[in-house]
């Protein structure tokens, strides 16, 4: 069996804004998916890398979960979480958690995006 996440996709409501802010967090540039039903744009991927990859999606009439309603938690590969946690607030969003040990399993920051969605950031430095 592989690793247990397969894709992730995360709602917004303003596609523009949502993709600048991860953009700028992460340094890198989302790719718009051609052929699909709605508005989506990807993270980069590789099929040999660590991890899953995911997307934005915008569906009219499915809000972002928003800070407080999250059940599920996207950890976003990081050396150190605490550059793209510096990042957070210029880019139209917010720090829940700053960096953080977790004991062995390294350091975590969580973060609210543009959209309202909480996100986490994970580093073992």
């Amino acid at each position: 069996m592989g690793n247990p996440v397969g894709w992730f996709e995360i709602y917004v409501q303003d596609m523009a804004r949502a993709k600048a802010f991860y953009e700028t967090v992460f340094d890198v540039q989302l790719t718009k998916l051609a052929d699909t039903e709605f508005e989506m744009y990807a993270f980069t991927m590789t099929q040999e890398g660590y991890g899953a990859s995911g997307a934005l999606i915008r569906i009219p009439g499915y809000p972002p979960a928003g800070a407080a309603a999250n059940s599920v938690l996207v950890y976003f590969h990081c050396a150190d979480c605490a550059v793209e946690a510096g990042r957070v607030a210029a880019a139209g969003g917010r720090i829940e958690t700053p960096k953080k040990a977790i004991g062995p399993y390294g350091f975590i920051a969580l973060a609210v995006d543009s959209e309202g969605n909480t996100i986490g950031l994970h580093s073992m430095q």
